[in-house]
């Protein structure tokens, strides 16, 4: 294939997965590995494959679509013994969190043969080609598992995971990068449930929103909201397609859409593609993948990259019974330009976060006032009037759509308490059948317990006639020898 003459993202369509072919040795298959795409290059790392944990990079060029792996320098190869301490060993990790920090990729949690009792801090230095870990302070959290990490500024947001002795979490901790200092959230208001292997975004730096995972025993469709501002839970309902629960799913966003991909239940995978807008909580099928697809499974990545201007979703690994690396990609439709993004100014900022904070929380908030006003002052009042009323018509649509599934679910309550009344009606005619076929058991048994009766007393009876039978027989038997005894007498007298 000559990839220099094929721009395989010109010939895509909109919101379809393609398979696409690469050059070069492609990675062991795998999955629960990390993944973070740079300047149009995939780099992936560790994951699990027949119970082994990984320690490879490799890194894929996406506009040449080339594996190639991404050696990282020994100590030998280093230019001064300052550095030593930098080549610290990528231990073979599972099921961790990677994530860019300048020039660095961040590697968190994950399962591994490494004894710390805590949360360590891998990076991989791009430039440099060294790996090291970050010496961090504060409350350190427990090291873990299937966590979901986000970053917001500066700062990582972890929550929950699953320990090594396999106890679940739901605890959120925050790590400051600029002080290496961990702290733990004190969070309000009811928690999501101790849960692994699901996925979370945060929405306008302030919403952190978490989708699906497990328990040991539950998996979970629902969506949880934690306000990073009030550190406030809330668990808001989701509009659109009800979707079937999932763990090992994957998730990236773009702008406002938070495209959701995989996982599974441990016995089939999810096939759908979904797609939530972070402002509305309105969950969609964007598309279905068949059964047994790679795309349905387990522990894959999902990326979002940039290549040559045009924006894609990048796909790899997994595991639905097979272990897979083939490379998926996806061009989501742009955004409608009828509709630009009116939210420019820190006012209307500021505004369209309450207006988040009631779609997502469904429950009033407050702001602090203070800042507000301070926005206010430096933006012109017709600024703000214009968005307001944007707002309105907003929340008037939302207002509208909820009334019309209003109707629908009341529709359907309607056929289902219809239903439930015809099934009760057929559950008491079975019962009062059961009762009666119950009656008739009951006399039944009787009859055969008479019979039983019977049948003793008649072979008491037989055991008597054969007696007397037998009695008989031996009379018969006696009289006739009487009456030979008897002729023979008189023959032996005649004369």
């Amino acid at each position: 294939m000559g990839s220099d003459n094929w721009n395989w993202h010109s010939s895509l369509d909109y919101d379809q997965w393609v398979s696409l072919p690469v050059v070069g040795p492609q990675p062991s298959a795998r999955y629960k590995h990390g993944a973070v795409v740079i300047d149009e290059k995939l780099y992936i790392f560790g994951g699990s494959r027949n119970g082994r944990y990984l320690s490879d990079v490799q890194e894929l060029d996406l506009r040449h679509l080339s594996w190639s792996t991404f050696k990282l320098k020994t100590q030998s190869e280093s230019d001064s013994i300052k550095d030593v301490k930098l080549l610290e060993a990528l231990p073979p990790t599972s099921g961790h969190s990677m994530l860019k920090w300048g020039n660095k990729l961040l590697i968190l949690g994950g399962h591994s043969k490494d004894s710390s009792d805590t949360v360590t801090v891998h990076y991989i230095d791009l430039e440099a080609c060294v790996s090291g870990i970050m010496e961090a302070t504060g409350n350190i959290p427990v090291a873990r598992g299937g966590q979901s990490v986000t970053l917001v500024g500066s700062k990582l947001i972890m929550f929950g995971g699953e320990d090594k002795n396999r106890r679940l979490l739901n605890d959120v901790n925050v790590l400051d990068l600029e002080t290496m200092i961990w702290n733990v959230a004190e969070t309000k208001q009811t928690p999501p449930a101790p849960r692994f292997d699901h996925t979370a975004a945060v929405h306008v730096d302030r919403y952190l929103q978490i989708f699906g995972g497990c328990s040991h025993s539950t998996f979970f469709s629902d969506l949880h909201v934690l306000d990073l501002g009030t550190l406030e839970w809330s668990q808001p309902q989701i509009q659109g397609n009800l979707v079937s629960p999932r763990a090992g799913h994957a998730g990236s966003h773009i702008d406002e859409k938070w495209f959701i991909v995989g996982g599974g239940d441990n016995k089939s995978g999810a096939l759908e593609t979904l797609v939530m807008d972070m402002s509305t909580l309105a969950l969609s099928v964007l598309t279905s993948v068949e059964g047994k697809h790679p795309l349905a499974s387990e522990g894959l990545t999902v990326s979002s990259a940039i290549v040559d201007g045009e924006q894609f979703l990048v796909a790899f690994g997994g595991y639905n019974g097979n272990y897979n690396n083939e490379l998926f990609v996806m061009k989501p439709k742009p955004k409608d330009s009828k509709h630009p993004k009116i939210f420019k100014s820190s006012a209307a900022a500021a505004a369209a976060a309450s207006v988040t904070a009631a779609y997502a929380l469904a429950k009033s908030k407050s702001f602090d006032i203070t800042t507000v006003e301070n926005s206010k002052s430096k933006v012109d009042l017709s600024v703000e009037i214009g968005v307001i009323k944007e707002e309105k018509k907003a929340l008037e649509s939302s207002i509208a759509w909820v009334k019309a599934e209003k109707s629908t679910v009341k529709a359907k309550l309607d056929e289902i308490n219809e239903t439930h009344a015809d099934l009760s009606k057929e559950l008491h005619s079975v019962q009062g059948q059961l009762a009666a076929e119950k009656s008739r058991c009951a006399n039944l048994e009787a009859q055969i317990s008479e019979l039983h009766t019977r049948l003793s007393s008649m072979e008491s009876i037989e055991q008597k006639v054969q007696s007397l039978r037998s009695q008989k027989s031996a009379l018969e038997h006696n009289t006739a020898a009487q009456k030979q005894s008897s002729s023979s007498a008189w023959r032996w007298m005649a004369p």
